[in-house]
């Protein structure tokens, strides 16, 4: 197993620099669910950020690429039960992905709820609003 950065990702799924486009596809096509790519939560995480802020697709389109990324035995994403949640949450509401993803994984560590300020975050995320 590799790990995989968030540029080697967003290199592989934008292409928008010739060379290091051509050197993360072939390095992603080389992957096998025996050799796979490994994506930490926190690269997941930086991606869409990237994906929503430099290059400013949408959230349905960013949900349905991390969703391809989720489905792909090549590439192995660290806590994929809870990121797939989160990605679940961020397609159908408004809260912001990071707050999605703590949610999630606020529930996946047993947390009996998780608290916020951010009125969106608790409507969309299913956060309780504090205060």
């Amino acid at each position: 197993m590799i790990g995989l950065d968030t540029n080697v990702l967003v290199r592989f799924l934008l292409t928008d620099d010739t060379l290091q486009g051509r050197q993360a596809s072939e390095l992603v096509g080389s992957l096998t669910a025996n050799d796979p790519g490994w994506a930490a939560v926190a690269t997941i995480l930086e991606l869409v950020w990237v994906l929503s802020s430099k290059n400013r697709f949408d959230r349905q389109t960013i949900a349905r690429t991390l969703d391809r990324l989720l489905l792909q035995e090549e590439i192995v994403v660290e806590n994929a039960e809870y990121v797939y949640e989160a990605v679940r949450l961020f397609r159908k509401g408004n809260a912001d992905f990071a707050d999605c993803l703590i949610a999630s994984s606020g529930r996946a560590a047993g947390c009996s709820r998780t608290v916020t300020f951010d009125r969106m975050s608790a409507r969309d995320a299913g956060m309780q609003l504090l205060g």
